[in-house]
């Protein structure tokens, strides 16, 4: 089987570095093409990915518009000569357009609820819509549904060693505590008439959290100069290795929200729409901690930070719920491709044939 990925996010890089691996092993071939957006390159170089640079991407939405124009058509001349059976892609919807005017099946991947501008680019095009059961819009008879969440593609234990050297890579004691807090620059379609955590703010979590921790900031804006000493400085690909140990995640990322959940660290979410992840993984699991980007609801939500650093709670049962009733996204994924159509078919027919993919934790 030929199959095109396009990647325009870091996260989507770990969505499907292990099925990338795996399909071609097994002797398919792949073809990626990605955003020019760190540290989209740099996680793709660490994993030793090919990959076709397909441009920066714009950020207003007329810009975003005549960008999709100009992926679309190079992103046609790479699938003229891969020839790909297959397309998939989460979030971005370019291959959906090309595979249409190939004739070719797509198969694309959303979990984020608020994305309706996006919604509206990929769903009359898309062969097919794979989303989590917990997704709030009935996206028609194109829509699958699958009982996971994206970061356990590449987060679970079958894929993701906690390793020993953690504090190591950030120069800490073996046990000194430490928390990671997460700004964004709000430049996606669906974060839109969004500002997030105001400088004052992102100066009192420094504060509030240092009494009781180490923190260590990964922001993809420039930081005010008080704060600057504060970013954690190390390779992309070792972000979940750090993760990993951390006892708190705060920030405006529900990506690395959810992230921290599959691996037994608490978060706290600030977002005005949340996601239906995040939210499920507050309600359900008690482990993520969603607020909104009112001030005062971002003072609470670093009330709750200092509680949970002086609670020290384990969250370890939390992820074990999480892992034993959701199902391995990575190896579902292949199980489709390999078996497609017939696996589609099946899905249509009897959702629960997905439980199979539920590997005990």
């Amino acid at each position: 089987m030929r199959i095109f990925i396009d990647i325009g996010h870091p996260a989507h890089v770990h969505y499907f570095k292990n099925l990338i691996k795996i399909m071609e092993e097994d002797g398919h071939k792949i073809f990626v093409s990605a955003r020019d957006r760190y540290p989209v390159k740099e996680l793709l170089n660490a994993y030793k990915i090919p990959f076709y640079n397909r441009g920066k991407g714009k950020n207003s939405i007329f810009g975003k518009l005549m960008y999709m124009i100009y992926a679309d058509f190079i992103l046609l001349i790479k699938a003229l000569k891969f020839k790909p059976d297959i397309f998939i892609c989460f979030g971005a919807v370019y291959l959906t357009h090309v595979s249409k005017i190939l004739g070719k099946p797509s198969i694309f991947i959303d979990d984020t609820d608020n994305a309706r501008l996006n919604r509206k680019f990929y769903i009359p095009f898309a062969t097919h819509i794979l989303t989590p059961d917990i997704y709030k819009h009935n996206l028609g008879n194109k829509q699958i549904r699958f009982r996971s969440y994206m970061e356990i593609a590449y987060l679970h234990p079958k894929y993701f060693k906690i390793p020993e050297h953690v504090h190591k890579i950030l120069n800490l004691g073996v046990n000194e505590p430490y928390v990671i807090v997460r700004f964004v620059n709000w430049q996606a379609n669906h974060d839109i008439g969004h500002s997030g955590i105001s400088i004052e703010h992102k100066i009192k979590v420094v504060i509030e959290f240092e009494k009781y921790a180490k923190v260590f900031i990964t922001s993809e804006k420039e930081l005010p100069e008080q704060l600057e000493k504060y970013r954690i400085a190390i390779p992309p690909h070792l972000m979940h290795d750090v993760m990993s140990s951390a006892e708190l995640l705060y920030g405006e990322s529900a990506t690395m929200a959810s992230e921290s959940a599959v691996l037994g660290v608490p978060a706290i979410f600030i977002d005005n729409d949340g996601r239906c992840y995040t939210d499920e993984e507050e309600y359900k699991y008690g482990i993520v901690f969603n607020y909104t980007e009112k001030p005062e609801d971002v003072e609470e939500s670093i009330l709750k930070g200092v509680e949970l650093l002086k609670s020290k709670q384990d969250f370890k049962e939390n992820q074990k719920q999480i892992l034993s009733s959701k199902i391995s996204f990575t190896d579902y994924l292949i199980w489709i491709l390999k078996e497609y159509p017939t696996s589609i078919s099946i899905l249509k027919n009897d959702i629960t044939y997905q439980d199979k993919f539920i590997i005990k934790f």
